[in-house]
């Protein structure tokens, strides 16, 4: 059995992580690196995410690359929204390679764009590849992790679970569609815009979790409010005075018969330990029996995003074509050992 030939498209700090990260697995080959930024174009992609060259030298047509070197998986990591990445991921599946996304709303992309959604199911059956959407949330923590912990209970009345995080390392772009370093009164008009979004894919997670227990839900509901903060934090891209805004509390809530059934909730802010918040991930399930997780600190946005998405690629490279989930999917697990192993190749 062969290796895995992994082509990565997009190498910014997810990109260029989840390059390390195969360069580092047995089994998996990186063959191909496709960046937007003309510096990094025509350098030696090993070199450009800080690992020694491997011989491989970063191109800009992604096309031209794929047909160069025949990956069997592309990592898109350049978008956050199926309308974007659509175009790019239509050309993949029709040179007939495997797809995982890390745009937030690829974790379940019917539930904004379903016509793109449906195309890119029919494309890919045609083609006898699959395409996948992921990454820590949405795709693990508010989501896969939810739907692995109810099977172990007879019955579930209700799901609240929550994402408390530290924005503290994130960059300017970040902060902004946060709101953090802005006024209350800015905060507010920013989200009334569309300029300040919190966190992108709660819809994404809900939906996946109802589907996956098998409830239709009747609505869902999302709140974003400010985080004030009563003591003074900065980070390299932001000062933030006490009474200005820190952070986002968003909130998604799934509702059947007017009821609340699924309850996600992810404040983040820079720098919380100065107001004595803990980070963590916590998810409780109520119902027979109750169930209760805490994860503490969280597991890591960007870490956690690289290694989900390069974990699923054997798991995608054994699935039936078609766009598929991760509730679709086997258990995500790390690629300790040679991933040949662990995997039979269809």
């Amino acid at each position: 059995m062969e290796n895995i030939r992994v082509l990565v498209r997009g190498l910014g700090n997810m990109g260029s992580g989840m390059a390390k990260m195969v360069i580092d697995k047995e089994g998996l080959d990186l063959v191909g690196g496709v960046a937007g930024r003309p510096n990094k174009v025509g350098k030696d992609v090993g070199e450009v995410v800080g690992r020694e060259a491997i011989g491989v030298n970063v191109n800009n047509d992604l096309v031209a690359e794929i047909k160069d070197k025949k990956p069997d998986v592309v990592l898109q990591a350049n978008t956050s929204f199926t309308k974007d990445a659509f175009p790019e991921i239509k050309e993949i599946l029709e040179q007939g390679v495997n797809v995982i996304s890390i745009a937030e709303e690829m974790a379940y992309p019917s539930v904004q764009e379903k016509e793109l959604a449906q195309q890119m199911d029919e494309i890919a059956k045609k083609n006898g590849v699959s395409v996948l959407g992921t990454g820590v949330n949405p795709g693990f923590v508010l989501d896969t992790l939810i739907i692995a912990l109810s099977g172990g209970a007879i019955s579930v009345d209700s799901i609240k679970a929550s994402r408390v995080n530290d924005l503290s390392p994130f960059g300017a772009t970040v902060m902004k569609t946060q709101g953090v370093g802005t006024t209350v009164e800015e905060f507010n008009k920013g989200v009334e815009e569309g300029t300040i979004v919190g966190h992108v894919g709660f819809p994404e997670s809900i939906y996946m979790i109802a589907d996956a227990l098998g409830i239709t839900l009747d609505k869902i509901e999302e709140t974003r409010e400010p985080i004030v903060s009563e003591t003074y934090r900065e980070t390299e891209h932001v000062k933030v005075e006490p009474g200005m805004v820190a952070g986002c509390r968003h909130v998604g809530k799934g509702f059947k018969d007017g009821e609340e059934l699924i309850v996600l909730e992810h404040p983040q802010q820079i720098h919380p330990d100065k107001e004595g918040v803990d980070t963590g991930d916590y998810i409780y399930i109520k119902g027979n029996p109750e169930i209760n997780m805490s994860i503490n600190p969280e597991v890591p946005g960007g870490v956690g995003t690289i290694a989900t998405a390069v974990n699923m690629i054997p798991l995608l490279v054994d699935a039936p074509a078609g766009l598929t989930s991760m509730k679709d999917l086997p258990v995500p697990r790390a690629i300790v050992g040679d991933v040949k192993k662990i995997m039979g190749r269809r």
